[in-house]
């Protein structure tokens, strides 16, 4: 099965294209779980799971953020490797990591995500050259989402200036990876902000066909019913990510799990306007 076709099946089955992000933070960790758990590794293994087993019937997708494995040193790693072990194999696994280098250095980076822990797509900064993407791109069983025009205020610095009479850099970034998609088997995905919708037009234009990973819904405040607007000409499947909204939703509250269900549910249920086209 391609990743395509696993996208497709993952958002048909949940009826959803939500994605929640998997960023751990032990300062916000409710509570009564941190009560319980005192040693953060494992703490934070308790709370991914508990995250994973309650919001896994409202999502398509996991996006487990690489930095809040790596801040714990070599047992995140440990945490990181038995989480994903957690989540359904229907369900699209995106390591957020935002790698990007050349050679030697990138093919151990696809040799970590891809090959070590087969996870299903990663995300990688190409700034430093359309050959940075090189090593990853000869599986159709995995996705690359390549940062493209990104939700935070400071896509302003390099992503939205224009660039080569593009309307941005993000377009012509869009451009190259489209003809790049021609010519490889690995699905060559963008990620693209909520927070963008009036930046993200042309970049759509560019690549009609890229899966788009989509953060900036929830605590960054992105609107679903204007990313709709956005979407209606596109053809690749959006994955739209909410991390802080979702898994904090229960604060340090005792019943802090189904507050983080009730949310997941709100959030599947205030994209269905983007959904119904997918699943």
């Amino acid at each position: 099965m391609d990743f395509t076709q696993k996208l497709r099946q993952a958002v048909s089955s949940a009826n959803s294209v939500l994605c929640v992000g998997l960023d751990p933070d032990p300062e916000r960790i409710p509570r009564p779980l941190r009560e319980k758990f005192p040693d953060e590794p494992e703490m934070i293994y308790e709370f991914c799971k508990k995250i994973i087993e309650t919001t896994g019937s409202e999502v398509c997708a996991f996006k487990p953020n690489m930095a809040f494995f790596e801040a714990l040193g070599h047992e995140g790693w440990r945490v990181f490797e038995e989480i994903t072990k957690l989540i359904p194999s229907e369900k699209i696994v995106i390591a957020d990591a935002k790698r990007g280098d050349i050679g030697n250095t990138a093919r151990k980076y696809r040799e970590a995500f891809f090959e070590r822990l087969q996870i299903d797509a990663i995300t990688l900064n190409p700034l430093m050259g359309m050959d940075t993407l090189e090593p990853f791109v000869h599986d159709d069983e995995k996705a690359l989402f390549v940062l493209t025009m990104t939700s935070n205020g400071g896509a302003a610095d390099f992503l939205q200036r224009r660039f080569q009479g593009r309307m941005s850099l993000g377009e012509y970034i869009a451009e190259e990876l489209s003809k790049k998609q021609e010519l490889v088997n690995t699905h060559l995905g963008m990620v693209v902000g909520a927070t963008q919708t009036e930046s993200i037009q042309p970049v759509l234009n560019a690549h009609p066909a890229s899966h788009l990973l989509i953060p900036g819904i929830g605590a960054q405040g992105g609107s679903p019913s204007m990313l709709k607007e956005a979407l209606k000409h596109h053809e690749g499947i959006p994955v739209i990510n909410s991390s802080r909204a979702v898994i904090y939703a229960g604060d340090h509250e005792e019943n802090w799990i189904e507050k983080v269900h009730a949310k997941a549910a709100e959030m599947k249920e205030s994209l269905k306007l983007i959904t119904r086209r997918y699943a």
